[in-house]
């Protein structure tokens, strides 16, 4: 039996009927009825905000698998020492305690979109009026020749936050001095684009706090330029000299396989080998967006930019990293910003509420090392066919030391502040 809050429990119809025959709640008395997959940044802050501007006027319903949510974002300040695991983990009691929402901690299997029904593992059914999918990413394991889901186990990847993240985490506390990390770039588009150089300087950091000056970590990157490269290229030279080697695909030529068994990556130029090998490899939308029919031969879902509708259903909207958003990167910033409009428009829909012109913003910032943090963001606005980026900003080479502390300081404000915006006060 699924975890239920109390709320979902004493709407349960039947005490003695089948677990696959019941709904997990009976729709309120007139009331319409939003349901949302996908507890992250996005999911968690789109039934917050439904539930919260809506009040007694809608019935909410979150439907995510874990009872926990650890954040990616901050994840790699965990790896380097600077964060504990708890500090990233956040539950979803405030949203049913503080709200009214129906939290189902259960895996939702697929949607029958002509009965508007989210269908759990189970089979039991979550009726909906209006339905936001925001499954996150799933990892396409065989973009990575010799890569597998067991493989992870020896590689880790990392790029789902929880037991992989702990995962990492021990390898890396593993690690002895003159030994070698590689690390396998994913290609695009993938969940954060700054996320792996920034995973790379935190890895760095660690060595150097233990004095492990002989320790290197190779980079074997499909893209030919990554996110922040300048930053992140100055900040290596400055901190980590020698110890941090990235190799474009014009350099490398081309991973041609990995050998969990031998720690080994096989380039067109060399063969590295690695004493831990951190793979990434390249993303789609979770699955749940594919087994709806919501994803376009990309792996990714189209959407209407003015208001993250679906383009495949009228009656679903698509949020966070699963979706086609333009311009905007698949962050967590941009998940939650995207959950508001998202989450008036659905408001307005059923309640008749007032809708206002979507607005969205994002800001992704990364450590390199202790009080150096750097920073990428934008203003976005719905075009004719995308999202698109009517303003933009990055740190640039050169700042002195205060400006990158008080930008590091930034980060960890913004922090704080958007967890609870997700998860409530």
């Amino acid at each position: 039996m699924p975890n239920i809050s109390r709320r979902t429990f004493g709407l349960m119809m039947g005490a003695g009927a089948s677990t696959l025959a019941m709904p997990y709640y009976a729709r309120a008395q007139g009331k319409p009825r939003a349901v949302v997959i996908g507890g992250g940044a996005g999911g968690a802050t789109a039934a917050r905000y439904m539930a919260k501007d809506a009040g007694e006027d809608l019935d909410v319903t979150l439907i995510e698998a874990n009872p926990q949510y650890i954040t990616c974002f901050f994840s790699n300040l965990y790896l380097g020492g600077y964060r504990s695991l708890a500090s990233i983990t956040h539950g979803y009691d405030k949203l049913a305690s503080n709200y009214g929402i129906t939290v189902v901690n259960a895996f939702a299997d697929t949607v029958d979109r002509e009965a508007r029904e989210v269908v759990m593992a189970d089979g039991a059914r979550v009726p909906y009026d209006r339905l936001i999918v925001a499954p996150g990413i799933d990892l396409i394991y065989d973009s990575v020749p010799g890569y597998s889901e067991e493989a992870a186990g020896i590689m880790p990847h990392a790029w789902k936050a929880g037991p992989q993240t702990k995962l990492l985490k021990s390898r890396l506390d593993a690690i002895e001095n003159g030994q070698q990390v590689v690390m396998v770039a994913p290609p695009n588009p993938y969940r954060c684009p700054p996320g792996p150089y920034e995973r790379v300087s935190m890895m760095a950091h660690l060595f150097k706090e233990k004095g492990y000056d002989d320790c290197k970590i190779v980079i074997i990157d499909p893209k030919p330029k990554f996110s922040k490269q300048g930053l992140f290229t100055e900040g290596w030279e400055k901190y980590y000299p020698g110890m941090i080697e990235w190799y474009g695909p014009d350099v490398h030529g081309g991973i041609a396989s990995v050998d969990p068994q031998t720690g080994e990556v096989e380039t067109d130029l060399d063969t590295f080998k690695g004493d831990l090998v951190n793979v990434i490899p390249a993303q789609k939308a979770g699955m749940i967006a594919a087994s709806a029919g919501l994803a376009n031969d990309s792996g990714f879902c189209p959407i209407d930019p003015a208001s993250m509708r679906s383009q495949i259903d009228e009656n679903i909207f698509v949020i966070g990293d699963a979706s086609i958003a333009g311009d905007m990167p698949k962050s967590g910033f941009s998940a939650n910003s995207q959950a508001k409009v998202a989450a008036m428009a659905i408001r307005g829909e059923l309640t008749g509420s007032k809708v206002f012109p979507a607005k969205y913003s994002n800001t992704c910032w990364s450590l390199i090392e202790t009080n150096d943090g750097v920073k990428v963001g934008a203003q976005y606005a719905p075009a004719a066919d995308k999202i698109a980026s009517t303003s933009s900003f990055i740190s640039q080479t050169g700042e002195d030391d205060a400006l990158r502390q008080a930008t590091y300081e930034e980060s960890v404000g913004w922090y704080k502040g958007i967890t609870t915006d997700i998860f409530g006060a």
